[in-house]
């Protein structure tokens, strides 16, 4: 999954890809999540999924120790049927340090890259103090989540942080937030609420709801609802309800 990383943390896998560097590096806890989005081209379905899925493999079979996340967006305004795919809780050392990059592009040109359009790759960092749920933001594997991104007005981050962090609280599910750090126009976050089903996501929209203190602050929120996919899953076994 080494391909269009943002161009700063690019820099950096250049010189460590030429180095070797110790299992335990790309498994260092930490705050750091890579969230990125690609869609099929035109006509590329099927080829795409089959590639995507050979692309996995690949992974499994050289023992890449992160975690890849994968999930269709099921509900949305532009982007349903797009695949997000992320890695969560990375220290910075990790997350600049995947494991062997050169091989994994060279994987993906034959594999992913013929039939897939990447739309967007960012680097987020975990936000404990505004969330509930595992210490460095890794989601639990449920089949459902949803999805909520949240672009903030300039000069507002502190004071969404702030009202945000004084509700923390009241969550009373999974909720986890992340602020932007590479990839895109800050101050964006992205909130994602992991639910067993979609009808716990409809039980629980009260909670879709952010304070109204931070309504002014808001230039855009888009909520997506995102479908878990079980067979594009690597070093992640999906919850299953007891």
């Amino acid at each position: 999954m080494q391909h269009r990383w943002p161009s700063l943390l690019g820099m950096t896998l250049l010189v460590c890809g030429a180095c070797s560097t110790p299992a335990s590096a790309q498994t260092e806890p930490g705050p750091f999540a890579r969230i990125a989005i690609m869609r099929a081209i035109d006509g590329h379905s099927v080829e795409w999924e089959e590639g995507y899925i050979r692309h996995l493999e690949w992974h499994r079979q050289v023992k890449d120790p992160f975690k890849w996340y994968s999930y269709l967006v099921w509900a949305s305004t532009e982007r349903q049927r797009w695949i997000i795919y992320a890695t969560f809780g990375h220290a910075a050392n990790s997350l600049s340090n995947p494991w062997m990059p050169a091989e994994d592009e060279r994987d993906n040109l034959v594999n992913v890259l013929p039939h897939a359009q990447f739309l967007g790759n960012w680097v987020y960092e975990y936000l404990p103090a505004l969330s509930r749920g595992n210490a460095h933001g890794v989601p639990t594997p449920t089949l459902r989540a949803e999805y909520t991104t949240v672009d903030i007005k300039p000069s507002a981050a502190s004071g969404f942080e702030t009202a945000l962090a004084t509700e923390q609280a009241k969550l009373q599910g999974e909720t986890l937030w992340y602020r932007l750090v590479i990839g895109g126009e800050p101050p964006r976050y992205v909130r994602i609420r992991p639910r067993v089903s979609l009808a716990a996501i409809l039980d629980a929209r009260a909670e879709q709801t952010l304070p109204e203190s931070v309504t002014g602050m808001i230039a855009k929120i888009t909520v997506e609802t995102l479908n878990l996919r079980p067979n594009m899953l690597v070093n992640v076994t999906p919850h299953t309800p007891r």
